[in-house]
This record gives structure tokens, C-alpha cells and sequence, in this order.
């Protein structure tokens, strides 16, 4: 072990910090260190302090609890280095389990114990991803010993290594000692720092569980940053930014930041209250505004300077051209005079080159004459020539072939030959007549002298065959002659006399031949010596011709070369004849430009005057404002406006970050893509593609996910989510490659493994920017984009998720929807409108960008021109085709505004439609907050909308039918609603519909109908009056009423309980007091409204009723009957794709309904059930993937036993989106509500409730509606049976009914069911089949005493049913007309 350092007191709090500065400078200077620029504020080097302090001591631990993003790990790694220390962390990957983590302690034993050096384990609550992790750290913290982290063989190596330092230390060389020395040495050189956050369930549990955590670390808490500390960083960040002249506005900037960190803590507390949507604020948010406010004030410095820069120098060009214009004239008169002078020079040349032209031409005529009489006696020559060779040739094959016969002897031919004694007959002749050829004695004696020399061969095959003499040609003739002279019959004999055979008939063929040729070629000969001489003559008279012709020329050159000149001249006075015209265009062309320009620069001054406050508003939006929803947001902006003008602070009079950060054109590009029009939704599109951390979208409709695929898609977006097996693989080559990433569907978790990509953990190795993904090093592409989104509507995010991502709320907007809704109405009721108006607004929107790339490629060329501008054409061409463009769009735009207006009046008489429309899918939106299971997707809504235009009544006056289309898309927003609510929350559903559409139609006074919703709530008692009637009035009821005074209709209400007590006292206990008359002027005084708020305040058990009545009075009395669930009906609007949700009530079972109505349906034999629990996901899996390739139901039942699942099923659900399934296939679900039941698949299916129907009507059309068509018709006492039935159903609906009044309607509540209706129902018509007579005793013994009576235990509730069985089985029933 190390000495310990000394421990002593700190007298120079500078001298600290100045040494804590420099430990972080060399520690960023490591290798490896990440780039993290850290301010050591007082608080942050108090608690450096602290970690050094117990680290710096044997077996000293830490716990430190703090939010994600305080600064734990940075100050961790600090103390870790100044202590000189190694810091050991976990890398998590997909997968990273006990195993993988069993491993890595290893390696810190390692460290720590075997290799002996100190140690930092730094670990975060964010890594572990195993519960079982603690369980082990636990150990450590605690003995240093963790159970079987070592294999036998596996200590063997390390005892080994541990023997020679174990003796040093006088360790006995034992297994049990060495591993004793082996923990030792780890607790004395391990110190482990753990990092927690206190927020949530988990920290509370870890810390119960494993005591450790506590009792052996010391636990330094990182609260909320102070306001020193604050203003300290946002300081430290703005020393040497340049900020402006005014005095001490650095400062001023600084307070602005704690300021707005401070307003943005408030707002999430607010929040957290009113909405129970939970928030946080980190440091790391802190410094990122901050440090995003130096880059954002640079870049918009640079990119406004830049543009005030281009337009300053194309002004300046303009000016300049106006100078170049004056000049250009006066050199254009010398120009032209000069040109008039070279034209009379021209024509002089002219006249002497036309004479000399006269005489060449004349010598040229003759020559020609000469040259076409020559070349007539040429081609006579060659046609000579061509004859005598035409006749040689007949005889040069055979002679080549006996070349080639001679080429084949060898001496060894010639020996046979020669060696020949009495050579037969024909070798002889042949012998003979080469001797005659050769001019030899033709004897055989000479004939093997000959064949005895050397070059015998070669001197026959250069024979001298032009020249044989006639003689000898007569003489080989007579041998050519001969039978058996003839190569094939000498060959018989001997194949050398054969060639020998074929040259001799060779040289006789050509001797004879050339007889014929050589007079030929004499002629020929005789005549090509005329020819040259002729030629001779011709040349000569060519030679005179060339020597007229090269003068001609001369004449000609220079002749071209005064033309030239003069055509140099006219051409400079052309170019600046349109140099002038250019320079006009220029000039009128660009005076509009100038004087927009000129304006411009103003704005763009200005604008940089303003960047100091508006880059600090910009900022801040973008770090803080994702979250929060647009109320939120404008209450924040005006405090820091606000804030910014009290400091003097120069900013924008009216803020918005879509104009500061985008432009109109990438607004329209986003909606095109979408993205909903309104400035929330146009914020947020800012916020996403200009902020530093990927976004993290709420996108509980999936507006962001379709907009972020309509936007990406063309650069190769891929679309994964966490339970992808391989989403790591694919997201590692979108880093890579540089294309854009979207994970959808995450939860309130996300994998560990992401932390790299989240936090931005980029490194330079060798110029390659690199991110370390697990356990390998891949090529980190700046072009790549992480995008991710989710459907859960409030998640709640820990602070660390929210300091590594930016959290955007992409919730819909009324002002979105309500837009989006009312271009779905218009394009059905008034198509060509609606596509006249997008076509128009393409085209503006076309027209408005091709302009703005005009003027950029203006102020471009006018930036990049280095001469004259009058040279350059493009300039000139782009900016006459810019001003056609402009005023085709300008002619455009007054076309489009006036049928834009016609459009807008048109379309503006559908905004009720859409209003309507709207407002209804906000009330549906809403009950998501009631119970977890209420989801509705936005798609979905939109196909009913659309559905309601399609089926509502059509009228010729527009008012009435949008009154149709209102009332028609009202009820079946309710009917579309109700088959999916509890029975409690159908009537809350139809109020809050009702309420919500007299509010828009500002017939509800929101302060009445807020106290209706919450009541009156005293604050202080003191002032409040005292209740006068205290016999029978509570004092809950009285604050009501001493509250309901305070509202603007209710002054005096209180007074009234003084003056009338004993009529208050009569309406207050009368039975049905909605319809009692109120005391005094209050009857007359109050509306319907009105006299609810009182109900509500003295008698809430007739809420109901009188909420009732007013949905009634308002909507219609079918608001208050919810349409029975008719399950056929529901499967005829269904799709394949849509699953099909029950959500159970305790009790019952759709199985049995729907069992029944797979038979209806004919699908029985396609019929698939599964009951979810432990080991049946794969079964599910392989039912589903069957019943969509071959048609089947499939009912996976009691979902929320398998919630781990889920998010497979989501998966599979996702697919079918995409897939093609068989048209018949069905898949239903049925689940108990919970939380955690996947969003999506609730968002895509239809939802149907089990829960039996309030009321006796809706009890009994729901029995009757479960009995079949053959069921109804098999009893044969047809009348009997149907009487009976009704008695049954009432019986049923009855005891259910009294379900509601809980203890007064039945002392025990019991759970009656369908199950008791169809059993019973069996039973009545079986038993009246068997007997004559009606059986009553046994019908109701088995009915009520045995059925239904199983479930009662309680004598009195016994007594009741007893009662009721016998008033509805009776034989009154039967006989008598409508018996009650």
C-alpha cells in the first residue's frame, strides 16, 4: 500500500483552484481524454475535494447521488487523476449481462489485486443493466470476496503470478492464503465510485436491498447548481466572446442565462403539477446553451456578414457599371470611324484580286483540258499493262506449286534418284528434259552428275524462265506432251522425279505463256514513255499555274488581313454596342434590385445588431423548449424577452425561431413533407434539425415519424427499433456510411449500448473521426443523423435521457389538426378546389425558390466577377431570366391571391366541418388520461371522418349539409367510442363532448364549468362567512357555496341560505331537485348550466342525472343510450390488418360471444385460441404467421399475463401494416387494462369493452342480441318460449342493475355473468320441450336457487332473488297481455 498524502486544511482557496485548473489541463491533454470543457466552480471543487479526500484514504469508496448530467463522472475522473489513479468503466453492449460483467470484474481484480496498481471503479446506475450487477458490487463494498468469480484453473494462473509478491509478504503458499492476499490486495488498491441518480423507484429499492451501497461509501449528494455556480460557468464560457460596445454586457448575457435556466426548473415544476408531465433540467443542458450560444452567435455572424458582404460588393458593381457606361461611348465613335477606313482599303485589294483571278482562271481552264487528255492515254497504259498481266498469271500457280515441290527436296530425294543404276523409264524422261531446260547433255550420265552438285535445287528454282529459247521450249514441249508425263504418274514412280515432273510442266507453261505476254509489254512500255513526256509538259504547266496562284494568294492575305482588321474593329464596336445594351439591362434591370438590396443591408445590419439577444433566445429555445407544449413555451419566451430588454440586451422586437434559425422556403418544404403548418409544429421541425443532441420525438400520433420518413427517406433512412436483433449492425453502418437513422417506438428505457452514439463520444485517430460501439472502433460519418420517437403520450424520462437527447413534444396541435382536417373536407366535398390550391401553392412555393436561387447566383457571379461585368453573358442571361421568372411569379401571385381568396372563402365554409371535427378527436385524445387502454391513432380517426362525409345526408344549401355532416360525424365519434368505454365513462364522455362543443360555440361560461369540474375549495377561513343552516347542511357543501358566490353570476347566493333557509332546505331535500324550483330569484336567474353548479355544490348524488339531462337537452337523448355491441358489425368494418381488443371487466369472457360468432361467420373451423401465460410466445407467434398466410381467427386471450411480449407482438403487429395478409385472416386480443399494454397496438386496432351495459333497455338488447337465429327458433312452444325469454332477460338485466347501488342493491356485490344468462336460457327450452305443462318449480329452483343462486351466500340476498324469480315465472307471464 501507498502512503496515504497528508491531510491538511486549506488557507488559499485560489491556490486550490489554480492547482485543480492545471490537473485538468494535463488530464484533457491524456490520450484518449475526451474534449469536455469543465468550469471548476466553488461547489465542483468542493466536491473534488471530497472525492479525493475518501478515495485518497485504504478502501475509501463513494456514492454519488445526483441527477444525470451534475458533473459526477467528470469530477469523478479529476479526483481520479490528481490521486494518479486508473479509472476503470464498463463499456455496456446489446446483451451485456452477469456474464459479461463477471468478466470485467475480473480484469479490475487484475488491476487492482494482481497487477497491484489503484484503481477508480467508476460505475453508473445507467450500465447496469442487471439487478444481479449490485449484488456483486455489494460484495466488494463490503469483504472484497465475490462468490465463483474464479473457475479452478482460472485462480491457478493468478496464483502463479501472486506467489513471488505473496512470499515477499510472508503469505503461506496455500490456495486459501493467496486468495485471502489476492482480496486484500483489491480492497487496498480498488476504490469503487458509484453514480446514482435519486430519481424514481429504482435508487429507493438498490439501496433497501443492498446496505452496502450506504454503509461502506461515503455518499457526497450533488444538489441543483447554485446561482453562483451558474453565473460562474456562463462567465467562464463568455470570456473573450465579443458581445457589443455596451458596458459590462458580458455580464448582463451571463445573469440572462441563470435567468432562463432558472424560469425553464419553474416551468417543469409547474408542468409536473397541472399536467403530470414530468421534466428535467440538467447542468449538461446548462452548458450546452451556453456553449451553443458562442457557435450560434459566430455562425449567424458569419452567415448575415456574409450575405451583407455580397450585397455591399453587388451594389458596388452596379455603381461601377454605371462609370464603365460613359467611357464605352466615347471609344464606340473612334471605333467606327476607324472600320469605315479599312472597308475603302478593302475594296481596292478587291478589284486587283478580281483582274488576277480572270488570267489563273483562264491558265487553269487549259491546264485542266491537258490533264483530263493525259489521264484518258494513263488509263489506256494501265489497261495494257493490267492485259499482259492477267495473262502471266495463268501460269503462276502451277509454277508457285512446283516452287513448293522443289522447296520440299532434300539430298536425301536427290541420293535416291541418283542412286539409281538403270533408272526406270520415267525418272529418265523427267531427267531428260530438266537437262534440256538447264542446257546440259539430256543423258543420264549427266543428269546424276548434276544431281551430285550442292546447290542443284537452288539453281533450279532461280531459273532464268523469261528467257528459254524457243528451241529448247519446242523440246521440253514434245516431252509435255507425253502420257506419262504427268506429276501424279511420276509420283508413282518416285516422288522427287515428281517435283522434279511438275517444274519442268511449269517452265514449259510459262515459257509459252510469256511468248504471248513480251510483245504485249513492249507496247506498253512504249506507250508509258509517251505518257511521262506528256506528264513532263503538264507539270510544267502546273508549276506556272501554282506561281499565278501563290501571287493570287499573297493578294488574298493581305486582303483577309485588312478585312480582318476591319472585322476586328466592327466586332469591337458590336461587343461594345451590347456592352451598352447589357449595361442597360444591367442598369434597369438591377435598379430594382439595388433598391432592395439597399434595403436589405439596412435589415441585415439591423439584424446583426440584434444577433447578441436573439442568438440568446435562439439558444436557449433549442435546448429548453422541446418538452413543453406551446402555452408553456410563450410563457417562457415573454419572461426571457422580457428579461433581455430589462437588461438593454439588444434583441428582435417580435422573436421567432423559425424565422431566426429557417427560412419561409424550408418551412413550405417541411409541410410538404408532413410536417403539420403550424408555428408549434414548425418550432419543433427547428429544434430537431438544429439541435446538438439527437431528438428524442413524444409522437403519440406519429406525425414526426411520418414527416422525419418523408424528409430522409431520398437519403437512405433506416427505420429500426429495439427489438430488431441486429438494430446495433444497422445503426452501426448508418454511422458509418453517413445515412440517417430513425428508432420509433422506444419506451421510457433505452439500451445502454446507445450511449456512444447519444452522447456524441467521437475521437480523432490519425485524422478518421471514430466512436467506439461496443467493444470495436467504427468511422464515425458527420453526415450521419440519429432520430428517435415514441408513442407513449407521457413518458417519463430520467434526467440523464433527457441531458443525452433533446426531447421534443410533438403532440398535435388544434390549429394543425383542424387545418389538416379541413383540406380532408374539401377535397371531398369540393375536389377541384382543393387541387387548385395545392397545385397553387406548389407553384408559389416553386416560384418563391427558383427566385431565391436566382438572386443567389446574381449576387454569386456579381461576387465572383473579377473584370467588367458588361463581359459577362451568364450575368446578364440569369438576370433577364430572373426577371421574367419574377414577373411570371408576380403575375402568378395576383392570380393566386384572387383564387386563393375564392379558394379560402370556399374552403373557410367548411371550418365548422373541421372544427367540429377537431375538437372531437381532442375530447378522444383526452381519454387516454382515464384509463391506459383508451388509444386512438390519428390515421384511424381521419378514416372516420372521412367515412362520415362519405355516409352523412347530402343537402344543395351548404349550411345544411355541414349541419348533416356535423351531427352525423358527432354520433359516430360516439358510437366509434363507446364500444371501447367502460360503462363509467360513457356518459363522462358524452358530457365532455357536449361541453367542449358549446365552449367552442361560446355558449359555456369557463369559469362555471371549471367549478362544476373541481368544485370550491377554501383557502382561507378566516374570511369566510359562517354556515347559517349547520343542521342540515354540511360544511363541504357550504364552501361550495361560500366559493360559488365569488362567480360573476352567484353574487348573493350566500346571503340567499340567511334569507330562505327553510326553502333551501325544501329543494335540498326533495327527491329529484333538477326539477324542484330553486328559492327566491334563483329560479328565474339561473340557466341550465347554472342550476347544475348548484346541484353540484349541495346535492352531487344527482349530478348524474342532471348531467344527463343536459347532454340531452344539447345533443339529443341518443348521446345518452350507447348502441348495443354488435359484434358482426364490428368485423364488417374491420380490416386484416386492424387487430380486434377486448378490454376485460372482472368476470367476464368474451370467449364463449366470440366462439359464437365465429360460427355465424363460418369461420369455426378457422378458429384459433391461446390462453397467454409463461412459455406460449412462440405458440402465439406461430399461430399468427399461419392465420395470416391462411385466413384464421386468431384470439390470443389474457395479453396482460405476457407483457413481456409485447413488444414482440407490437412487431408482428407493425408487420402487418406492410404485409399482404389473407383477406379473412383476424387477430383478437383481449387484455385487462394496464399501463404498460403497447401504445401502437392500441392506437391501430379496434377496441371493444366486455363490461355488460348500464341500464335495463341496453342490458336487455345486448341478451337478446347474444341469442342466435336457431336458438331463438328451436323451442316448439314457440310462445311460451319467447314470453319466458323476455322474463329471463328482465330477471338478468335486473340483478345486474342492482349491482351499481353496491351494498343497498345487494349486501354482497356478486359477480352474475353471461355464462348464468346462457345456461339458463338452455335450460327454459329444454324444459319446456320435455313437459306438457310449464314446469314453474323446477324451472325457477334451477334458475334462481341453483344458477344464479350458486353465486349468493347471503340468506336476505337469497330472500331477494327468490322474490324476483317468482313475480317474473309465473303464469301471469304467460297469459296475461303486457304483464308487469
Amino acid at each position: 500500500m501507498r502512503e496515504p498524502p497528508v491531510y491538511e486544511d486549506i488557507t488559499d482557496f485560489n491556490a486550490l483552484k489554480t492547482f485543480m485548473m492545471n490537473q485538468l489541463q494535463e488530464q484533457s491533454q491524456q490520450p484518449g481524454a475526451s474534449a469536455k470543457k469543465l468550469v471548476l466552480f466553488t461547489d465542483a471543487i468542493q466536491h473534488v475535494t471530497r472525492i479525493v479526500r475518501v478515495i485518497g484514504q485504504p478502501r475509501g469508496n463513494m456514492l454519488l447521488i445526483g441527477i444525470g448530467g451534475s458533473g459526477r463522472q467528470s469530477l469523478a475522473r479529476l479526483a481520479a487523476y490528481i490521486c494518479d489513479y486508473k479509472v476503470f468503466q464498463l463499456e455496456v453492449t446489446r446483451g451485456y449481462r452477469k456474464q459479461e460483467f463477471r468478466e470485467d470484474l475480473k480484469k479490475l481484480y487484475r488491476l487492482a489485486g494482481v497487477e497491484g496498481r489503484p484503481t477508480v471503479f467508476l460505475l453508473t446506475d445507467t450500465q447496469i443493466t442487471d439487478e444481479s450487477f449490485l449484488e456483486d458490487v455489494n460484495n466488494v463494498l463490503s469483504s472484497g470476496e465475490v462468490p465463483n468469480l474464479y473457475k479452478a484453473d482460472e485462480f491457478e494462473e493468478i496464483k502463479t503470478i501472486l506467489q513471488e509478491k505473496a512470499k515477499e509478504e510472508n503469505v503461506p503458499d496455500t490456495p486459501e492464503s493467496l486468495f485471502n492476499f489476492l482480496i486484500e490486495r483489491v480492497r487496498n488498491n480498488l476504490h469503487i465510485v458509484l453514480c446514482m441518480s435519486p430519481v424514481g423507484d429504482p435508487f429507493r429499492n438498490r439501496i433497501r436491498q443492498y446496505p452496502a451501497l450506504v454503509n461502506c461509501t461515503t455518499i457526497d449528494w450533488f444538489s441543483q447548481w447554485p446561482q453562483e455556480a451558474l453565473l460562474e460557468v456562463a462567465e467562464r464560457y463568455l470570456e473573450g466572446v465579443e458581445l457589443g460596445s455596451l458596458e459590462g454586457i458580458n455580464g448582463k448575457v451571463a445573469r440572462i442565462f441563470v435567468t432562463m435556466h432558472r424560469s425553464v426548473a419553474d416551468y417543469c415544476h409547474k408542468m409536473k403539477l397541472e399536467l403530470k408531465r414530468q421534466n428535467y433540467i440538467t447542468p449538461t443542458s446548462y452548458l450546452e446553451v451556453v456553449s451553443r450560444y458562442k457557435r450560434l452567435l459566430n455562425e449567424k455572424r458569419t452567415e448575415l456578414g456574409e450575405k451583407a458582404s455580397k450585397l455591399r460588393n453587388g451594389l458596388f458593381k452596379i455603381d461601377e457599371t454605371r462609370e464603365k457606361v460613359e467611357k464605352m461611348s466615347e471609344q464606340l465613335a473612334i471605333a467606327r470611324s476607324k472600320v469605315a477606313e479599312f472597308q475603302k482599303q478593302c475594296e481596292e485589294y478587291l478589284v486587283i484580286i478580281v483582274q488576277q483571278r480572270r488570267e489563273a482562271d483562264e491558265q487553269q481552264k487549259a491546264v485542266t483540258a491537258h490533264s483530263e487528255k493525259i489521264g484518258a492515254e494513263e488509263i489506256k497504259c494501265k489497261a495494257l499493262a493490267e492485259n499482259a498481266q492477267k495473262d502471266l498469271e495463268e501460269a503462276l500457280p502451277a509454277l508457285e506449286e512446283a516452287m513448293r515441290a522443289l522447296e520440299t527436296l532434300n539430298k536425301k530425294d536427290l541420293s535416291e534418284i541418283k542412286a539409281y543404276g538403270r533408272p526406270p523409264p520415267l525418272v529418265e524422261t523427267v531427267m531428260q528434259a530438266v537437262m534440256i531446260l538447264r542446257g546440259n547433255e539430256p543423258t543420264w550420265a549427266e543428269a546424276k552428275r548434276q544431281l551430285g552438285e550442292s546447290n542443284f535445287i537452288k539453281q533450279l528454282i532461280n531459273f532464268d524462265k523469261d528467257n528459254i529459247s524457243e528451241r529448247v521450249l519446242k523440246k521440253i514441249g514434245q516431252y509435255c506432251v507425253l502420257p506419262d508425263f504427268q506429276p501424279d504418274i511420276v509420283g508413282r514412280v518416285s516422288l522427287a522425279a515428281r517435283s522434279l515432273c511438275m517444274w519442268v510442266r511449269a517452265m514449259e507453261m510459262y515459257g509459252r505463256i510469256f511468248r504471248v505476254v513480251e510483245p504485249k509489254r513492249a507496247r506498253m512500255n512504249a506507250a508509258m514513255s509517251q505518257l511521262a513526256e506528256k506528264q513532263a509538259s503538264l507539270a510544267e504547266a502546273q508549276n506556272k499555274l501554282r506561281e499565278v496562284g501563290e501571287r493570287l494568294e499573297q493578294l488574298k492575305l493581305q486582303y483577309d488581313e485588312k478585312l480582318a482588321q476591319k472585322e476586328q474593329l466592327r466586332a469591337e464596336a458590336e461587343l461594345m454596342e451590347v456592352k451598352l445594351q447589357r449595361a442597360g439591362t444591367l442598369v434597369t434591370g438591377l435598379a430594382g434590385e439595388k433598391t432592395r438590396w439597399e434595403e436589405t443591408v439596412k435589415g441585415l445590419e439591423q439584424d446583426l445588431g440584434f444577433l447578441v439577444g436573439d442568438c440568446l433566445l435562439a439558444s436557449a429555445f433549442l435546448s429548453y423548449m422541446g418538452p413543453f407544449l406551446s402555452s408553456y413555451r410563450e410563457e417562457i419566451l415573454s419572461i426571457w424577452s422580457k428579461e433581455v430588454r430589462e437588461m438593454l440586451v439588444p434583441c428582435s422586437p417580435q422573436f421567432s425561431l423559425t424565422t431566426f434559425l429557417s427560412s419561409p422556403t424550408m418551412v413550405r418544404e417541411w409541410t410538404l413533407q408532413g410536417l403539420p403548418s403550424d408555428s408549434f409544429s414548425s418550432d419543433n421541425g427547428v429544434i430537431v434539425t438544429r439541435g446538438n443532441r439527437w431528438p428524442l420525438m413524444v409522437d403519440p400520433q406519429g406525425q414526426a415519424s411520418k414527416w422525419i420518413k418523408s424528409m430522409e427517406t431520398a437519403n437512405g433512412l433506416r427505420v429500426i427499433d429495439l427489438q430488431m436483433p441486429d438494430f446495433m449492425r444497422i445503426l452501426e453502418q448508418a454511422v458509418q456510411f453517413g445515412t440517417p437513422a430513425l428508432l420509433q417506438n422506444v419506451q421510457e428505457d433505452l439500451d445502454p449500448s446507445l450511449s456512444p452514439i447519444l452522447n456524441k463520444s467521437v475521437t480523432k485517430v490519425g485524422g478518421k473521426l471514430q466512436i467506439r460501439l461496443g467493444d470495436k472502433d467504427v468511422v464515425y460519418n458527420p453526415e450521419f443523423r440519429f432520430y428517435i420517437t415514441t408513442k407513449l403520450s407521457n413518458p417519463h424520462y430520467t434526467p440523464e435521457i433527457s441531458s443525452q437527447t433533446t426531447i421534443v413534444n410533438f403532440a398535435v396541435k388544434e390549429q394543425g389538426l383542424e387545418d389538416q382536417l379541413l383540406g380532408s373536407v374539401v377535397r371531398k366535398e369540393r375536389p377541384e378546389l382543393e387541387e387548385q390550391k395545392q397545385s397553387l401553392v406548389l407553384n408559389i412555393a416553386a416560384g418563391k425558390r427558383k427566385l431565391q436561387e436566382l438572386e443567389d447566383e446574381i449576387l454569386r457571379l456579381l461576387n465572383e466577377a473579377t473584370g467588367s461585368l458588361l463581359d459577362d453573358v451568364q450575368l446578364v442571361n440569369t438576370l433577364q431570366t430572373s426577371k421574367v421568372t419574377a414577373t411570371e411569379v408576380s403575375e402568378q401571385l395576383e392570380s393566386s391571391e384572387e383564387t386563393e381568396e375564392k379558394i379560402d372563402l370556399a374552403r373557410e365554409a367548411y371550418r365548422p366541418c373541421a372544427q367540429r371535427a377537431s375538437l372531437l378527436f381532442f375530447v378522444l385524445n383526452d381519454l387516454g388520461r382515464i384509463d391506459p387502454m383508451y388509444q386512438f391513432s390519428l390515421d384511424s380517426y381521419i378514416d372516420l371522418f372521412h367515412m362520415s362525409i362519405d355516409k352523412s345526408k347530402r343537402s344543395a344549401n351548404l349550411e345544411e349539409r355541414i349541419t348533416n355532416l356535423n351531427e352525423y360525424h358527432t354520433y359516430a365519434v360516439y358510437r366509434y367510442t363507446c364500444r371501447a368505454l367502460f360503462e363509467r365513462h360513457k356518459l363522462l364522455f358524452s358530457f365532455q363532448m357536449c361541453a367542449k362543443i358549446l365552449e367552442v360555440a361560446g355558449k359555456l361560461n369557463m369559469d362555471e364549468y371549471n367549478f362544476f369540474l373541481r368544485g370550491g375549495v377554501v383557502l382561507d377561513r378566516e374570511e369566510q362567512m359562517d354556515n347559517p343552516c349547520t343542521g342540515w347542511l354540511s360544511d363541504a357543501n357550504w364552501d361550495n357555496i361560500t366559493e360559488l358566490d365569488k362567480l360573476a353570476n352567484f353574487h348573493g347566493i350566500m346571503n340567499s341560505f340567511e334569507q330562505y333557509p327553510r326553502d333551501w332546505h325544501q329543494w335540498y331535500t326533495s327527491p329529484e331537485p333538477e326539477s324542484a324550483c330553486l328559492p327566491g330569484e334563483w329560479e328565474n336567474a339561473c340557466s341550465e348550466v347554472q342550476r347544475m353548479l348548484i346541484i353540484r355544490s349541495l346535492r352531487q348524488d344527482r349530478v348524474a342525472f342532471c348531467v344527463t339531462a343536459f347532454i340531452i337537452n344539447n345533443l339529443g337523448s341518443k348521446f345518452t343510450e350507447p348502441p348495443v355491441l354488435d359484434m358482426r358489425a364490428v368485423v364488417e368494418d374491420s380490416l386484416p390488418r386492424s387487430p380486434l381488443v377486448f378490454v376485460l371487466s372482472p368476470g367476464v369472457d368474451p370467449t364463449g360471444a366470440l366462439l359464437q360468432l365465429a360460427e355465424q361467420c363460418g369461420m369455426s373451423q378457422r378458429f384459433q385460441a391461446l390462453s397467454l401465460g409463461q412459455g406460449q410466445a412462440p405458440i402465439a407467434t406461430r399461430m399468427i404467421k399461419e392465420g395470416v398466410k391462411d385466413g384464421h381467427w386468431v384470439f390470443l386471450a389474457n395479453c396482460h399475463l405476457s407483457l413481456s411480449w409485447m413488444p414482440q407482438l407490437d412487431k408482428l403487429v407493425e408487420q402487418l401494416q406492410v404485409e399482404d395478409p389473407h383477406p379473412d385472416f383476424r387477430l383478437w386480443l383481449s387484455s385487462s387494462p394496464h399501463p404498460d399494454f403497447p401504445i401502437s397496438i392500441l392506437q391501430a386496432s379496434i377496441k371493444m369493452t366486455t363490461e355488460p351495459p348500464k341500464g335495463l333497455r341496453a342490458n336487455m338488447k345486448r341478451l337478446y342480441q347474444l341469442i342466435t337465429e336457431p336458438q331463438f327458433s328451436r323451442c316448439s312452444k314457440t310462445s311460451s318460449y319467447r314470453r319466458l325469454l323476455f322474463s329471463l332477460c328482465f330477471f338478468h338485466s335486473i340483478l345486474l342493475e342492482r349491482r351499481k347501488f353496491l351494498q343497498l342493491g345487494w349486501n354482497i356485490v356478486y359477480g352474475f355473468n353471461d355464462s348464468d344468462f346462457e345456461v339458463s336460457e338452455n335450460l327454459l327450452s329444454l324444459y319446456l320441450d320435455e313437459y306438457e305443462e310449464t314446469p314453474w318449480e323446477a324451472l325457477k329452483y334451477l334458475i334462481a336457487g341453483v344458477n344464479y343462486g350458486g353465486h349468493v351466500t347471503d340468506d336476505w340476498d337469497r330472500r331477494l332473488l327468490g322474490t324476483y324469480i317468482n313475480d317474473y315465472f309465473c303464469e301471469s307471464a304467460l297469459s296475461a297481455s303486457f304483464y308487469r
